[in-house]
């Protein structure tokens, strides 16, 4: 039976069995020894006949001699009659002939997640619409701000899009292209230029060894990632940042651009070493995540590494939290799940300083820690 687009819990368990079966079987097996364990009102059947129950849906692989993988079961009961269900499916120790465990992984509430997703979007659009309407009265205020903060100019044979400042400043932010120079200019910063094109003009190469620091800003995209590695590859970039994913440069919020450079700019008055998101490591750091990626992704779990990159743990997402807040030693954290607040916290406390997951939650105070999504770093 199909979802009915009314369930509020999605329940998922990860099983094991030590012996090669089929999707058929796990079903078998589910339905055929939680009958008339609960009592019959609780059955799965009549669940799925009352549309309590959405369909089954079971993800397996086979290694060697065992077979593992998730089942996932949508109930649009309340939340005790889930607990039973699962707790029932936990209880079943064969498939077939074979021996078998089951492990609740999540019992995650469908609408709290739909409400972050439209949270989400609502945000999205809203920044989109910022950036691309400006009311009279902002109108005002940006030509006030250019004025101050500087104008557009050219630079080089090739009269590459740039803002004024680019000739006096001791430091400069290599941009994609013209639109944004002219967004870095509303946000104050009139000492960008546009590489305008993958193939980098030798008046860049020129004008960045002139230069005491080089800022790499690039769109928050895979195309982005291109453009930065071959920036990199003729240029030498002393830091590096990203749009938002998915998001380009010249979408960006004035605010959220001053977000981005801020604390680059602190770094250059005050002389003081890059922190690890725009350390020159950050390469190794992807090398190390495309590692990771396959093994985690889809299991719903995190993995964490020390400074040796030996492994410290591997949990289910849900009891992340708990066990990185008794950990002293951990470097870096890999998980298949969003970074939180919460989860950023606990990591802190724990010493790590590389955290790479799906997305990338609004958090505060990341200062010192490199967060950041596995597409951010081309690794799908």
């Amino acid at each position: 039976m199909p979802s009915t687009g009314s369930d509020k819990y999605n329940v998922k368990l990860s099983f094991k069995v030590d012996g090669i079966v089929e999707r058929t079987d796990i079903i078998g097996a589910i339905f055929g020894q939680t009958e008339g364990l609960l009592g019959p009102e609780m059955n799965l059947n009549e669940l799925q006949r009352a549309s309590k129950v959405g369909r089954i849906e079971v993800d397996i692989r086979v290694s060697g001699n065992t077979s593992s993988g998730e089942v996932n079961i949508p109930m649009s009961t309340d939340i005790d009659p889930c607990a039973l269900i699962a707790a029932a499916i936990e209880s079943i120790e064969k498939v077939g002939p074979f021996d078998c465990s089951y492990k609740l992984v999540s019992l995650e509430d469908i609408r709290a997640v739909k409400k972050d997703d439209i949270v989400r979007r609502a945000k999205e659009i809203k920044q989109r619409w910022a950036t691309k309407t400006i009311s009279e009265g902002e109108s005002m205020i940006r030509d006030i701000h250019h004025g101050a903060a500087g104008t557009l100019a050219a630079y080089g044979p090739s009269k590459l899009t740039c803002g004024s400042g680019v000739y006096e400043n001791s430091w400069i932010i290599l941009v994609e292209g013209r639109a944004d120079v002219i967004n870095l200019l509303r946000a104050g910063y009139d000492n960008a230029i546009a590489i305008e094109g993958a193939k980098i003009d030798d008046s860049i190469k020129d004008l960045c060894s002139a230069k005491d620091k080089i800022v790499a800003f690039t769109d928050g995209d895979r195309a982005g990632g291109f453009i930065l590695k071959g920036l990199k590859s003729v240029v030498p970039v002393d830091f590096e940042v990203r749009a938002d994913p998915g998001m380009e440069v010249e979408e960006l919020t004035p605010l959220r651009i001053d977000e981005i450079l801020r604390p680059i700019v602190k770094q250059i008055e005050t002389g003081g070493e890059p922190a690890p998101e725009l350390s020159s490591s950050k390469r190794a750091l992807q090398s190390l995540a495309a590692s990771i990626y396959p093994k985690l992704k889809e299991t719903l779990e995190a993995v964490a590494l020390d400074e040796s990159e030996k492994e410290v743990f591997r949990v289910p997402i849900n009891e992340l939290v708990r066990t990185i807040s008794t950990q002293s030693n951990v470097r870096y954290l890999f998980l298949d799940g969003i970074i939180t607040q919460r989860l950023l916290d606990g990591a802190r406390n724990a010493g790590a300083q590389y955290i790479v997951g799906h997305r990338v939650a609004k958090v505060a105070d990341a200062e010192g820690i490199l967060l950041t999504s596995f597409e951010s770093l081309d690794i799908r």
